[in-house]
């Protein structure tokens, strides 16, 4: 559960950061948004198999 927390608190932060990245490099976008979509998706598939 602690693990579950974790990544649910990071969000905020990780969205800061990648929102500052794609500031300094508009490039990363692409990169960004692929792996933001990749973990959503793995957190969904698997996340719920944990509860």
């Amino acid at each position: 559960m602690k693990d579950i927390t974790i990544v649910t608190s990071a969000g905020p932060l990780i969205s800061l950061i990648a929102g500052i990245l794609i500031l300094v490099m508009p490039r990363l976008l692409n990169y960004i948004v692929a792996i933001y979509l990749i973990v959503i998706g793995l957190l969904g598939l698997f996340g719920g198999h944990l509860h």
